[in-house]
């Protein structure tokens, strides 16, 4: 039953290009209902999988009172694995056809405003040591590209091309997407380049761009730290990285970007995904068209559907 689970995850990484924190939940999800069904009903080969068998987990969920959320994220998780035993050949009818899903009430993008983010910003400007120079580009990037955090830490040097101001993702499937740096972006990763990094004890044969007290690749666990002090300093609570992609997102519409380039810059595999941004943004129009005056904070709830893995999307 596990070489199944293997099988269909290569797949996904192949046609999908899902990220490997996506990858690895999806494998915990599989991994968890494989030793449900196998420990309630005895089961030893997907062959024997049926609807009752997936009905009985969706209330193993709720009487352990998973969160909407984690349940409509396991019962994708499972569909998907289900239509793979169909292609596959591992079994006949799909035990997911008409499965209810569970309800899934409000997703809230947290987005802040520019002066947030300026002042995100003006927290790591003051050092001048390569730590901070490193700190400062990482931030300006996040926040003026969208780049996923996983994204941002697995750059390598070779992805960034200052001179035509932009940068390379790849993706664990091999696709890429160019991204475009502004600016600031350009200025503060040439900084960075030019006197942080060179600061760094590099291991031999180092490749990424970004870089840890000890000179290998920074995690995105590292930045996450980097993050949360910079936001102490800056009097921002719960800003993650996420918060920075949903600000760039929100003001690449306000900026007049259109749905479909912002779809490929933040490298959303579905324009549905997108559109959440601009359900936020006319939630922010007043009825005149003016934008609301210096919202400080776009915090919106947004509905989200709960058949797709969306908000691990975004």
């Amino acid at each position: 039953m596990q070489q199944a689970i293997e099988e269909f995850l290569t797949g996904v990484v192949r046609e999908r290009g899902l990220s490997p924190n996506t990858i690895a939940a999806y494998r915990n999800d599989l991994e968890q209902f494989a030793n449900y069904v196998a420990e309630r009903f005895g089961l030893r080969d997907w062959s024997e999988l049926v609807s009752e068998h997936l009905e009985a987990f969706l209330g193993y969920l709720r009487d352990r009172q998973y969160a909407e959320t984690t349940a409509a994220r396991k019962l994708a998780a499972i569909k998907s694995f289900c239509h793979y035993l169909v292609r596959a050949g591992l079994i006949g009818a799909n035990p997911a056809d008409g499965l209810p899903v569970p309800r899934v009430g409000r997703f809230a993008p947290r987005a802040i405003g520019p002066k947030e983010v300026e002042q995100l910003i003006a927290a790591a400007s003051s050092d001048r040591t390569p730590e901070g120079l490193r700190d400062r580009a990482m931030l300006i990037t996040l926040a003026t590209t969208g780049l996923r955090v996983s994204e941002l830490t697995a750059l390598d040097v070779r992805d960034v091309d200052l001179d035509r101001g932009e940068l390379i993702v790849r993706r664990p499937n091999g696709r890429e997407r160019v991204v475009p740096l502004a600016r600031e972006a350009i200025e503060a990763l040439r900084d960075y380049l030019e006197r942080g990094r060179p600061g760094f004890t590099t291991l031999k044969g180092e490749q990424a761009l970004f870089l840890n007290h000890r000179g290998s690749r920074l995690t995105r666990q590292g930045f996450w730290l980097i993050l949360k002090n910079y936001a102490a300093a800056a009097g921002l609570p719960e800003v993650t990285p996420h918060t920075l992609r949903h600000s760039f997102a929100v003001r690449a519409l306000v900026d007049g970007w259109d749905l479909r380039d912002l779809q490929r810059v933040l490298g959303h595999v579905s324009p549905a995904t997108t559109q959440v941004y601009r359900q936020l943004l006319e939630r922010l129009v007043q009825s005149d068209g003016r934008l609301v005056a210096d919202p400080g904070c776009y915090h919106e709830e947004l509905t989200m559907g709960a058949a797709r893995d969306r908000a691990g999307e975004l």
